[in-house]
C-alpha cells in the first residue's frame, strides 16, 4: 500500500514471483468513472473508492477460499480503506511503501501511468494515514531488498515456494467495469 510511485507494482509483482503467489493490481479493478476521474486529474473521493474497496475484498476473500494466496497491490491510503479491505479477512497484512514527496515525485515524472496523472501526488499525500499495524518500508532500497524484508518482516521465508500462479487482470465486464478473481494473502 501507499501512494502513486512508492513502487506497489514493481514490488508486490516480484514479491508474488518469489513465493510462487498470484499477484493483482487493485489499479486494473477501477471503474469507468474513476479511471476518468482520474483522468481528468480530480482525486477520488470515498464515495467513489468503496465500491472499487468493496470489490478487492470480494477478490481477496475469494481468493483465501481457494487457497491461492494473492498480493495485491492497492493504494489504501486511509485507515477506513484497510479496513474496508480487511473485512472478513483477519489474516490479511499490510506492507506500507513510503518514500519523501521528492522521492515519489521523480519516479512519476519518469513513469507514464494510464490514468493517474502526478498532478493528483499532493492528494494521495494529503489522504495518506499511516498504518498503525503495518509493515513499513522505505523505497529507497531495490526490489530485491524490499522483498527481501518483506519476507522477513512479515515472516514469509518459513512458507515453502509454491508453483508459479498467474498474474490477475481485470476484463471488462458487460456493464464497463471489470470482473475478475483469484487467491488471497498479502495486501499491498
Amino acid at each position: 500500500m501507499g501512494v502513486s510511485g512508492c513502487g506497489k507494482t514493481s514490488v508486490g509483482r516480484a514479491l508474488a514471483e518469489r513465493l510462487g503467489w498470484r499477484f493483482a493490481d487493485g489499479d486494473d479493478f477501477h471503474p469507468p468513472a474513476n479511471v476518468e476521474k482520474m483522468r481528468a486529474g480530480i482525486p477520488l473521493d470515498d464515495d467513489d473508492r468503496r465500491p472499487w474497496l468493496e470489490r478487492l475484498n470480494v477478490l481477496l476473500r475469494e481468493a483465501a477460499g481457494s487457497g491461492e494466496p494473492l498480493v495485491l497491490a492497492c493504494s489504501a491510503l486511509r485507515e477506513r480503506y484497510r479496513e474496508l479491505l480487511a473485512d472478513r479477512m483477519p489474516e490479511l497484512r499490510f506492507v506500507h511503501l513510503t518514500g519523501s514527496p521528492e522521492l515519489i515525485g521523480q519516479r512519476l515524472a519518469s513513469r507514464r501511468h494510464r490514468y493517474m496523472p502526478a498532478s493528483l501526488l499532493a492528494s494521495q499525500f494529503a489522504a495518506l494515514e499511516a498504518p498503525r499495524d503495518a509493515l513499513t518500508l522505505d523505497v529507497g532500497p531495490p526490489v530485491d531488498a524490499l522483498v527481501a524484508a518483506i519476507c522477513a518482516g512479515l515472516d514469509l521465508d518459513r512458507l515453502a515456494p509454491l508453483p508459479a500462479a498467474p498474474q490477475i487482470h481485470a476484463e471488462p465486464d458487460q456493464n464497463g467495469g471489470r470482473e475478475r478473481s483469484a487467491g488471497s494473502g498479502v495486501g499491498e
